[in-house]
């Protein structure tokens, strides 16, 4: 089978020599003709991967009560903007925005709510599933568009899906790693001549092996400052949730996903989701040197139950029938259970604030 994106990347490497992950990563992603999120429907059971709010209703209301925890604490500001990164397909939202409504009438009354996504086709889907809240939501292709305010934030899975650069150890010290062609004209991983400012390092080169990987991400860091700048000028709160690492570390996290299963990297341009563990240490650390408050870096499961999702599973349940209860007790095994592979410990969540506040499951002032 051809892969048209394939043959763009090997025509651009035949042309200029090798290019970097970053540029291998975004080209996947974001190619205008075939780019991963222009030719495929991601989501859901037909798509190549499933979200955390696909899996239950229960996600997104966690993530809503949270919000409405974090407007109160910051003394109920009106109108506020309710906003989301990366929407999907309007899931999440739809869920927050029920509880909020439930739980807050007076920020549902008051708030807008502002999507920034840039594919024509999940704004179609996102307005079908939020045709309920007509007049209140709005549509942006930039973060940089919202509208100024005080800003109540979520995004999940986005940081994952913003490029790397990747670095491997070599005998000579540690060299940006690219991808070139092999004789038979096959994507293949190369060692290219930049090297690294060694203080980024999460301990010495000397430290680690030849062929150990190190990955930074300046795009991600970008993204982290743009949201921290706009919570100091208005006041918010922003809580990101991704898989990824809670200390900076080294390894090699670079991943492609298709039709539910892992695949190579290199083998299916475009055509599979391409992404990598979010160094959540690295975020934080962002925020704090812009001067914006971290309340707290939790695993999601902790994080989930540290807000109330079992005693919310177990209202969800009374008096349904057995299979409806089976169904509700597997979504909050799959979204908060611990233990190898499972979303609970591989999700984390950094909650970010300006002012400070003290807001719950986190249990303390970040220092």
């Amino acid at each position: 089978m051809t892969n048209p994106l394939a043959d763009k990347i090997k025509a651009l490497i035949k042309a200029n020599g090798p290019i970097s992950v970053t540029d291998y990563f975004s080209l996947c992603l974001a190619d205008p003709q075939h780019g991963y999120y222009r030719v495929r429907e991601p989501f859901g059971p037909a798509g190549d991967f499933t979200t955390a709010p696909e899996i239950s209703q229960l996600f997104g209301e966690m993530i809503g009560i949270f919000l409405v925890h974090a407007w109160q604490e910051h003394g109920c500001p009106e109108p506020a903007i309710v906003a989301e990164i990366g929407p999907g397909r309007g899931t999440m939202m739809s869920d927050m925005l029920r509880v909020i409504a439930r739980l807050a009438p007076d920020l549902y009354r008051s708030a807008n709510v502002h999507l920034v996504e840039t594919s024509e086709r999940l704004q179609k889907l996102q307005a079908e599933t939020l045709a309920g809240h007509q007049g209140k939501v709005h549509w942006h292709t930039s973060f940089e568009t919202l509208p100024a305010g005080f800003l109540l934030l979520a995004a999940n899975e986005l940081f994952d899906a913003v490029p790397i650069r990747q670095f491997v150890r070599t005998a000579q010290g540690f060299r940006e790693r690219m991808i070139g062609l092999d004789a038979d004209d096959n994507l293949i991983f190369a060692v290219g001549v930049a090297g690294i400012d060694p203080s980024l390092l999460p301990s010495p080169a000397q430290s680690v092996g030849d062929g150990t990987i190190f990955e930074t991400a300046p795009a991600r860091d970008a993204v982290m400052a743009a949201l921290c700048e706009r919570l100091r000028a208005d006041g918010g709160t922003a809580i990101i949730i991704d898989y990824g690492h809670l200390a900076t570390s080294y390894g090699d996290t670079l991943q492609a996903v298709r039709e539910h299963r892992y695949d190579p990297p290199l083998a299916s341009p475009g055509q599979a989701d391409l992404t990598s563990h979010v160094d959540f240490e690295q975020l934080a650390r962002r925020a704090k040197a812009e001067g914006v408050q971290v309340n707290g870096l939790a695993h999601q499961g902790d994080f989930l139950v540290g807000l109330g999702l079992l005693e919310r599973a177990a209202a969800l349940g009374r008096g349904k029938d057995t299979l409806t209860q089976e169904g509700i007790r597997s979504a909050v095994e799959r979204l908060a259970g611990s233990g190898a592979g499972k979303m609970g410990e591989l999700f984390k969540v950094l909650a970010v604030s300006s002012p400070e506040v003290m807001l719950a499951p986190f249990q303390k002032k970040a220092q």
